[in-house]
């Protein structure tokens, strides 16, 4: 029995994904597999190589979107798992609204990023 848990994510740009988890410090790793309890592994687009035996993965399915694929049990062992998705998310959301003001006329635009709790 797999302990593979698929969540669907809102995550289109895997480029931008893979600079997202760089900026919080995550080894990234392409085409490979993540890694769950038992040594269970399953392939994934991206990789975010978490510390410990678990790892969080993402693949894109047909409707362009990237499916999170993790042990989460396993993950939560040695992270705070709300604290992690909410930071790759941010990030994510960040690096996505940089991105698109640099595309071609847009050079001009002023962005101001409001966070709130």
């Amino acid at each position: 029995m797999s302990h593979f848990n698929i969540l669907r994510s809102k995550l289109t740009d895997v480029e931008i994904l893979k600079s997202s988890l760089r900026s919080l410090g995550l080894v990234v790793q392409t085409n490979t597999t993540v890694r769950g309890y038992g040594c269970q592994t399953v392939r994934a687009d991206v990789v975010a190589v978490l510390k410990g035996d678990y790892d969080l993965g993402w693949s894109r399915n047909a409707d362009g979107l990237s499916n999170l694929i993790a042990d989460l049990w396993g993950v939560a062992k040695n992270h705070n798992m709300t604290a992690l998705l909410n930071s790759i998310n941010q990030s994510y959301a960040v690096n996505q609204t940089l991105a698109a003001v640099k595309r071609p006329g847009l050079q001009n635009a002023t962005v101001q990023l409001v966070l709130t709790s």
